[in-house]
């Protein structure tokens, strides 16, 4: 059975911690997969989250401009950390829309069922606009050749 990986989820494993500021301290940051850390490094996750809106199409226009603005000042500022967690954002948009265009109500599994998985193709097709907002700002955070090198540096020395 397919269940959700958050219910065997060992928080004291995790290379994230809530307790860091990891502007001043950014050797403590790992790059990891996907969004990971996107909803616990501080300051970023204040500084980036209360803009990430995906409601409509029209909010995560707004929310994936401003984010990808962000990830270009942290850039600027040479902020990798930054840069990198305007990014986990942009793909979180994309991931999370797509989770409400897929699901109704976003839920993916019914807890009262053994979580089992529910019905695909239920959910709302403006979260899948939302979603395809969110792909193409993420896509081009990716593509961004400062970036991309400053990623490829970081991994290499820190993981």
């Amino acid at each position: 059975m397919d269940r959700p990986s958050y219910l065997n989820f060992d928080h004291s494993k995790y290379a994230w911690k809530p307790d860091i500021d990891y502007r001043k301290h950014p050797a403590a940051y790992q790059v990891g997969k996907g969004e990971q850390g996107v909803l616990i490094c501080e300051p970023y996750k204040s500084e980036i989250g209360k803009f990430w809106r995906f409601k409509t199409p029209e909010i995560a226009r707004q929310s994936s401009d401003k984010i990808y603005t962000l990830f270009l000042s942290y850039l600027q500022e040479g902020d990798f950390v930054g840069a990198d967690m305007a990014r986990k954002y942009l793909q979180m948009g994309y991931t999370r829309s797509r989770r409400y265009a897929n699901y109704k109500g976003g839920k993916k599994y019914d807890a009262d069922q053994g979580y089992r998985q529910l019905e695909r193709g239920t959910g709302n097709e403006q979260k899948a606009l939302s979603a395809s907002i969110f792909y193409d700002m993420w896509k081009l955070a990716e593509a961004n050749e400062k970036y991309a090198r400053l990623k490829k540096h970081w991994k290499d020395e820190r993981g």
